[in-house]
């Protein structure tokens, strides 16, 4: 194709095909503003995986070259083969691999043969090459593609060539501001689609108005339907996915989800560095990798259903400094025995179902997880083990068949009662996660929604408080930012009463983040009955609900009433966070007649 035909097809679409690509888009994108579906088959591989390999590796990756070709003989002559990183991302377990070269701060390095000046383009393709070993392992190459021009003179050199991309352009345009270099990149877009049939996507650090006024979004799922976009720190509705970059301060340090603002099934991700300290890219050191924290992001992460993906620094020769390699051969030996439980799974106790995760009994900590194709086996990770032979986790209504460590597969003693699954005499404790396998029969003593009507004293447009019991999540109850509110269940009848089960809208951190990032959770609340809806009495529970994230039972000493009311009087977040003071937002709300009883042990 010729240059001006690219052009066409690129960045100067024509108002009739403008017309074209917006009937094509229309089964895949919502109303403007643009909203990428929230679930569609391009998705598949993201859902389907736990994690990623993230790989930043470019120019200025240690020693610094500022010569293409000097850079290229390097790695070249350094022996780098893709099939070094594709065999050491099986060893963390990943499904995909992020190639973060085209990055701001690494030389803006283009690892494939690129007819358009302006950076640094190699003649090789490193990128074609991963692409082709990657596939080989059924695993993914997701290509990471900057907006920003700011580290154009990172360390005194010059990274950008404006003259080169100017008369390639027929036009001048300065490379080293925001526009200019988003109508380069925009190029580099269109090229990689062109060349790279297969790859998985593209993972986009932020935005540029640019692309945004060019469509740029759109255009890249109508030509190549199957690849996903992700974005960094930025919940663009267009994309993909969202990742959250580096998220520290959490207690304890290794529950990266607390930090976590994206309510799903949006998909999410989490992107955190391996080596302790240091740069994102090789700056020629050797830090150590802290396993407890890094094994503890990667599990708690898929205990919420957020994708993992972990940076190592690939040095020239695309080798990893030996701390590196030495994490990845633990953690392929680590997580196999395990692995059952972190693959094919969805985090337990949100949207999924599943056993309570978070802050258990005795200075426990840790997730659940739930099988994706058999809701009755779920798995207790157990991350911070309890001071006690003892653990206790709330049972969401789940009747319990057998426990067993998933690693040993030695039988657990346990028993079961008053809403709690209680494991006895416990001890030798993994000392990164202990897992146990823990096998149900169903669900027990909850009333279907479908026998009791919902209402609120206050509701958001749209939000109505049945969407607070419709068995969907991607629906919910907004109290519009009113408190105290209440949440009013009509049993239809008088019924017995032992507990009100919430899922709240995971669309906050779960801690005070800062002064404008708190928790949009429940604090202090009430419990009241009726039996005629207009005599309430005293309230027959209060309390306050932690901020924390997962399922939350209220349990009430058991009564017969035909009405049920939460009485919500405060929320987590603080006033400065006006964002997310009073808001309240509830997924699903139910109500438990009973406790779940053990259910006898089904011979296979």
């Amino acid at each position: 194709m010729t240059r001006t035909g690219r052009r066409l097809s690129g960045r100067r679409p024509t108002a009739r095909l403008i017309a074209v690509v917006a009937l094509l888009l229309g089964a895949l994108l919502l109303p403007s503003p643009a909203h990428a579906d929230l679930q569609n088959p391009r998705q598949d591989f993201l859902r389907a995986s736990t994690g990623g390999l993230f790989l930043h590796w470019g120019e200025r990756t240690a020693p610094q070259h500022t010569s293409c070709s000097a850079w290229e003989n390097d790695v070249t002559n350094g022996g780098w083969t893709p099939d070094y990183w594709v065999q050491e991302a099986q060893k963390l377990h990943v499904q995909y691999l992020v190639l973060a070269t085209f990055h701001s701060r690494l030389g803006y390095a283009r690892p494939w043969p690129s007819a358009i000046p302006g950076s640094c383009a190699t003649k090789r393709d490193f990128l074609g090459e991963l692409i082709t070993a990657a596939s080989a392992k059924g695993l993914k190459v997701i290509l990471y593609m900057t907006d920003d021009p700011q580290w154009h003179a990172e360390g005194g050199h010059e990274w950008l060539d404006s003259a080169a991309y100017s008369a390639y352009e027929g036009t001048n345009v300065d490379l080293t501001t925001r526009d200019g270099f988003g109508r380069f990149s925009y190029d580099n877009f269109f090229e990689v689609m062109d060349r790279y049939p297969t790859l998985g996507g593209f993972w986009i650090d932020n935005d540029n108005a640019y692309w945004e006024s060019h469509d740029l979004y759109a255009q890249i799922y109508q030509k190549r339907p199957n690849y996903t976009i992700s974005n960094n720190n930025e919940d663009t509705p267009i994309m993909d996915m969202i990742s959250n970059e580096q998220k520290t301060g959490m207690t304890p340090s290794y529950d990266y989800p607390q930090a976590v603002y994206t309510a799903g099934p949006r998909l999410t991700e989490a992107d955190f560095k391996l080596p302790s300290t240091g740069a994102w890219w090789y700056d020629g050191s050797n830090p150590s990798v802290d396993r407890m924290l890094t094994l503890g992001r990667l599990v708690t992460n898929a205990g919420s259903s957020v994708k993992a993906l972990m940076a190592e620094t690939a040095q020239v020769n695309g080798k990893f400094p030996a701390n590196q390699e030495s994490f990845n051969n633990f953690a392929n030996s680590y997580l196999g025995p395990i692995w059952e439980s972190l693959h094919g799974v969805e985090g337990g106790g949100y949207m999924y179902g599943g056993l309570k995760p978070g802050f258990w009994n005795d200075g426990a900590h840790g997730v659940t997880t739930i099988s994706k194709t058999d809701a009755d086996r779920q798995y207790v990770h157990v991350l911070t083990p309890p001071s006690t032979s003892t653990l206790r986790i709330r049972d969401n209504g789940y009747r319990i068949t057998s426990v067993a460590n998933l690693r040993t597969g030695a039988a657990i003693s346990w028993s079961q009662s008053g809403g709690v699954l209680t494991l006895n005499g416990l001890g030798g404790w993994d000392p990164y996660d202990t897992v146990f396998k823990v096998t149900t029969a169903g669900r027990q003593g909850i009333l279907p929604a479908s026998s009791y009507t919902m209402s609120a004293s206050a509701s958001a447009s749209g939000h109505g408080a049945s969407a607070a019991a419709d068995g969907s999540y991607l629906s919910y109850w907004d109290s519009n930012k009113t408190l105290p509110v209440t949440l009013t269940f009509d049993l239809g009848g008088s019924k017995r009463v032992q507990y009100i089960g919430l899922n709240q809208r995971e669309d906050s951190v779960a801690y005070a983040r800062s002064d404008t990032e708190q928790s949009a959770r429940i604090k202090d609340y009430k419990v009241f009955l009726s039996n005629d809806g207009s005599n309430w009495g005293s309230a027959v529970k209060t309390g306050q609900l932690p901020s924390a994230r997962g399922m939350k039972g209220i349990d009430i000493t058991a009564a017969n009433a035909r009405y049920v009311r939460l009485e919500v009087d405060s929320t987590w977040a603080a006033s400065t966070d006006t964002t997310r003071y009073k808001r309240l937002r509830i997924d699903e709300a139910w109500i438990g007649t009973s406790y779940a009883t053990p259910a006898p042990e089904v011979a296979p």
